[in-house]
Parts: C-alpha cells; sequence; structure tokens
C-alpha cells in the first residue's frame, strides 16, 4: 500500500473536489434547525465577548459606524 499516495488524495484533493465539498457544506447550514441556529449565534455572542474582554479587537463607538454607513450610502 502507497501511503503517500493515499495521504496526497486525502490531503490534497483536487481544486474542483475541494470546491464540490465546500458547496455541499455551505448547503449544509441551511438546513440547520431553529436551537442549531440559535446556538451557533450564542457561540457567536461568546466568541465575540471574549475577544472584546481579552482586548484582541479594537472597538468602534456607533456614531462613528453610523457615520462612516451613511457615508457610504451616499
Amino acid at each position: 500500500m502507497d501511503t503517500t499516495k493515499t495521504e496526497n488524495e486525502t490531503l490534497y484533493p483536487p481544486l474542483s473536489d475541494r470546491a464540490r465539498l465546500a458547496h455541499k457544506l455551505l448547503l449544509s447550514l441551511e438546513e440547520l434547525s431553529e436551537v442549531e441556529v440559535e446556538d451557533a449565534w450564542l457561540d457567536e455572542a461568546e466568541r465575540r465577548a471574549h475577544e472584546i474582554d481579552e482586548g484582541l479587537v479594537q472597538l468602534i463607538p456607533s456614531e462613528e459606524v453610523s457615520r462612516k454607513a451613511r457615508l457610504l450610502l451616499k
């Protein structure tokens, strides 16, 4: 058995195969239940809160965000 060949086929599939897999994964997200969606949002909120608490992100005042949004809409 050629383990190098198996490894390459497993870890480095052709681009078209990776794209097909990515597409299937994205489609699977549309099939989440309401509970799964709520859990995903909770995970995201907790991740963002952690980033804020640890000082990993720069917070932007809402006034500045609103001003920039208005400029983009002009």
